[in-house]
């Protein structure tokens, strides 16, 4: 059972050394084998060189967008398991075993992650945690899908998924969309774990992401078929 790991990024040379040195310590000496696959969207700092440096895999992808970032990095994975990962220290690496190991235990096919279960003080502004529960219960509303943290990034599961899943958005979007895919078209399962105080600059725009969001989820309602 090999793992694709795939972190998306754009100008973290702040974090992405402490992410992929987390991935490892999480990983060696487990019973499944793994690659770290680092997709950057035209990083002007010395993000690539220290995956590189690292041993990453680093894939280089000129258009901008977090959904299409991982897109394309869903495209080149190898891995019967994929697992995502910000590259910014907040989510836990040291999780990917076990909901690796849950993922096959349970015959998932899907596991998503709750942040706010275990949410360290000053890892959200009250700005981002409002968005976030609004955008939550929008889809909750709008897609049954019944989850508690629409836009967590991060995500384990089957490569194989991927072929009953459409996803459309490159943007911010995609966090929600896949959710919404993968639980109206497979077997999934929200876990709780830590979320973490970001390492770098913060991007998210907050009010224009939260739009973008929420337009696109009214836009693929009205679209949205389930194909079983």
């Amino acid at each position: 059972m090999r793992i694709t790991v795939i972190i998306p990024t754009m100008n973290e040379e702040a974090g992405i050394g402490g992410v992929i040195e987390s991935v490892r310590k999480a990983l060696d000496g487990t019973e499944f084998s793994y690659d770290v696959m680092i997709v950057d969207t035209n990083s002007k700092d010395r993000t690539k060189d220290i995956a590189k440096e690292m041993g990453a895999l680093v894939i280089e992808e000129p258009r901008r967008g977090y959904g299409r970032a991982y897109k394309t990095g869903f495209e080149k994975a190898e891995g019967d398991i994929i697992a995502t990962l910000d590259a910014d220290c907040t989510y836990p690496a040291e999780e990917i075993p076990r909901l690796t190991r849950m993922l096959q235990m349970e015959s998932l096919d899907f596991i998503t992650t709750n942040r706010f279960a275990m949410l360290e003080e000053g890892a959200m502004s009250a700005k981002h945690t409002l968005g976030n529960k609004a955008l939550t219960f929008t889809t909750n509303l709008l897609f049954h899908v019944w989850i508690k943290d629409s836009q967590s990034g991060m995500w384990v599961f089957h490569r194989s998924l991927l072929d009953r899943l459409d996803l459309t958005s490159d943007g911010m979007a995609l966090s929600e969309e896949i959710k919404i895919e993968a639980f109206r078209k497979g077997k999934a399962r929200e876990v709780p774990i830590e979320y973490r105080r970001r390492v770098g600059e913060v991007k998210l725009s907050s009010w224009k992401d939260g739009y973008k969001n929420i337009r696109f989820l009214f836009t693929k309602r009205r679209t949205f078929k389930q194909d079983r």
